[in-house]
């Protein structure tokens, strides 16, 4: 892996950051965001596509893709098995290149 493609997986902020957490009453959900380059997408139908596929996967909360960005950003209750993020992608008719 290069580090053009190495993880950027972080835990999300939540409804407990800035000003709600300061509020009381909120849990931090423990959730992971991972962004995936994937090329290919070229329109709103594309990032609808990898979306849907995307977000049947077990544990997914979110799924943002951008077109003009390549970019896929994913956000889950663990982090995903990256093979399965691929197979998604790649059912969709896209290739995921790696994490961006």
């Amino acid at each position: 892996m290069t580090s053009d493609t190495q993880a950027q997986t972080q835990t999300t902020g939540s409804c407990c950051s800035g000003s709600a957490a300061s509020s009381g009453g909120c849990a931090d959900t423990g959730a992971v965001t991972t962004v995936y380059a994937v090329t290919g997408m070229t329109c709103g139908h594309c990032e609808g596509a990898v979306s849907e596929e995307i977000s049947a996967l077990p544990g997914v909360s979110s799924v943002k893709a951008e077109a003009a960005t390549g970019k896929v950003t994913v956000t889950s209750a663990a982090p995903l098995d990256e093979e399965a993020v691929r197979a998604a992608v790649d059912e969709a008719g896209y290739e995921l290149t790696g994490r961006a």
